[in-house]
């Protein structure tokens, strides 16, 4: 295997923001085309996105309840790069592996019991 070379042109400006918009969609697409978490999450926040516009009663309020949400996403795709990488290295079952997949896991966790939690205490806070 090579080393990738250094001094490599690279686009610059507008049309590095582009191929990185074009790899971004792509990603996105990959996401939703293979993963069934991602395509729960995201079924979730498209109905839960609106809520939280209509929920909060001004800017901080609004963020509130939809930064959790974006998160979640944000932490299935990186799971979801972590996984396909383990994967790519070997299907053979390793602790290391594991343990790296069960972190990825965790922080999918960790983003969903935010919104609960975060959504759970606005709600109270508003309606109670």
């Amino acid at each position: 295997m090579t080393e990738p070379e250094i001094n490599k042109p690279h686009p610059k400006g507008l049309i590095r923001i582009l191929d990185a918009f074009k790899f971004s969609m792509k990603g996105y697409k990959a996401a939703y085309r293979y993963e069934e978490s991602f395509r729960i999450e995201l079924g979730f926040g498209i109905i839960l996105f609106p809520l939280g516009f209509w929920l909060g009663d001004n800017a901080i309020e609004r963020v509130v309840y939809i930064l959790p949400l974006i998160m979640v996403l944000v932490a299935e795709l990186l799971n979801s790069g972590i996984e396909a990488a383990i994967d790519r290295i070997s299907v053979e079952h390793h602790p290391l592996s594991g343990r790296a997949k069960d972190f990825g896991s965790a922080a999918c966790f960790t983003a969903q019991m935010s919104v609960i939690l975060i959504w759970g205490m606005m709600l109270v806070e508003k309606f109670m």
